[in-house]
């Protein structure tokens, strides 16, 4: 039966409109070649082709969908576009508030906030005419362990490359729709890693902004002081267009930055020339080195930032990665059981084991603990961020190994646990996960870039000019590939 679903290609000129990335089907929408609607009918034949495999959505909208769209297409026909995410799709994680739209964090635990409540993010996308087609699959809360445990009322979402194995973490329906295309891009939340997580799983670009630059109103909580919002996208491209969009002071949001915000795009493509790369070296001294696929695209990268003009040199964070998560772990278990108390001694029997294993530990954890990792954080921010007296950009790992099968879960916990985002989840930086190609098995490679304070205009610029050396023609998975992994994910 699988074989015989429509696999989302649209008539419409003869192309497949779900497989463009934002960029393009925007220029296509502004020359009149396709419709908004035409290219929202073509991401749900694509959700309704695969997305009983992938898993990307928990709950949509179509009606909803339908007429925003139809409002962009009076707009293209008249020419008054509200910009260059008019008539573009996306989806949200399910932590992030939608009035009309149910918000559950994936939880079936009853939820107490306001329905009426919209994501200043959302509201700021719909603003700019994108359409939101619905909510996406997260792990519960858009927290937990590290661990699935196939425990959830909906099954987990799946890797688009390959569905045996793991999206990455949280963000798990916003990397698989990306990469499927059930969605042109996404909006996902970053706690220690949880947009670039699953973007590098799933071969897609996730930015995690300077904390406080995206506002966090109408999101769901984990640790107040790391919670990121962030774009999972196509392309780099695609990725400058949204967070040019979403980014900004909201008065909202408690901790939202004030100073002035530098667009991305307008300098996206001006190249490295002068730049200075730090290729950091100190990764996990006593743990488990990167696999050599990994090793070989942080080569890649490095050789050609070289070739593009910038200065690449060797160097060291205060302490290697596993030590900064060391130091965030204690925080983020304290803040959610400080978050979420309510909820665990009312509702525990309603959670699933990942979450209500965080919270035990959250629950038991000593205040001792929490303000010396605190203390610590204070002193390594500072020394994180001198780094960047002396170079513009950090090279590194994003995780350590490509994704894992999804039922060995003592490798989805080491891949979950061991990757490199906690540093700059923990300091505050801007980073972001930039795809560098596939292994020999065919799963996603992916690089990590970090930049200074506020400085996301730098950093997306050199991850544009990495990317047009290591995928200058990103693509999505196509329906026939994530169809054909079938076998292999139910062997």
């Amino acid at each position: 039966m699988r074989n015989e679903r429509n696999t989302g290609a649209s008539e419409e000129a003869g192309m497949d409109l779900a497989a463009l990335s934002v960029a393009e089907a925007s220029r296509r929408i502004a020359r009149g070649e396709i419709t908004p609607s035409a290219l929202l009918d073509a991401v749900f034949a694509r959700i309704d082709a695969v997305d009983d495999v992938v898993c990307s959505y928990l709950r949509m909208d179509r009606d909803a969908a339908r007429r925003s769209a139809a409002g962009s297409d009076e707009r293209a026909i008249k020419g008054t576009l509200l910009g260059p995410l008019d008539g573009i799709p996306f989806a949200v994680k399910d932590n992030i508030y939608t009035a009309g739209l149910k918000t559950t964090g994936g939880s079936r635990v009853p939820q107490r906030h306001d329905p009426d409540i919209t994501a200043t993010l959302v509201r700021r996308l719909e603003a700019t005419g994108a359409i939101l087609v619905g909510k996406l699959n997260t792990w519960e809360y858009g927290t937990g362990t590290g661990a699935v445990h196939f425990d959830l009322d909906a099954p987990p979402s799946r890797n688009p490359w390959n569905v045996a194995h793991f999206t990455g973490g949280s963000s798990t329906g916003s990397a698989a729709a990306v990469a499927a295309g059930t969605a042109l891009f996404a909006i996902g939340t970053d706690t220690g890693g949880s947009v670039r997580l699953p973007a590098a799983a799933c071969g897609l670009v996730g930015l995690k902004a300077t904390f406080g630059r995206i506002s966090r109103h109408g999101v769901m909580p984990n640790c107040w002081s790391f919670d990121t919002p962030g774009p999972l996208a196509l392309s780099t491209e695609d990725t400058a267009l949204i967070y040019d969009a979403i980014a900004g002071f909201d008065d909202g949001d408690p901790v939202s930055l004030s100073v002035p915000l530098e667009p991305t795009l307008p300098g996206l493509k001006n190249g490295v020339k002068g730049l200075k790369v730090g290729f950091v070296r100190n990764l996990d001294p006593g743990g488990a080195a990167p696999e050599p696929a990994i090793l070989d695209a942080l080569a890649r990268s490095a050789a050609a930032f070289g070739a593009l003009g910038a200065e690449v040199i060797e160097t060291d964070l205060p302490i290697a990665p596993s030590e900064y998560r060391s130091i965030a772990m204690p925080i983020n278990r304290a803040e959610s059981f400080s978050i979420h108390e309510r909820d665990y001694l009312e509702h525990r029997h309603l959670m699933g084991r990942s979450l209500r294993e965080k919270l035990d530990m959250g629950m038991y954890l000593r205040a001792a603990d929490y303000l010396a990792a605190l203390r610590q954080r204070r002193a390594l921010v500072a020394r994180t961020d001198e780094i960047f007296a002396e170079v513009d950009v950090l090279l590194l790992p994003m995780t350590y190994r490509v994704a894992p099968p999804i039922h060995d879960n003592t490798a989805v916990v080491s891949y979950t646990t061991g990757s490199a985002g906690s540093p700059f989840s923990l300091s505050g930086h801007p980073a972001l996960a930039l795809p560098a190609g596939f292994s020999p098995e065919g799963l996603p490679l992916s690089v990590q870039l970090a930049a200074r304070f506020k400085n996301e205009a730098l950093l997306m610029r050199a991850a544009w000019a990495l990317e047009q050396v290591l995928t200058p023609n990103p693509s999505r998975a196509k329906p026939q590939h994530i169809l054909a992994t079938i076998a292999r994910a139910e062997g």
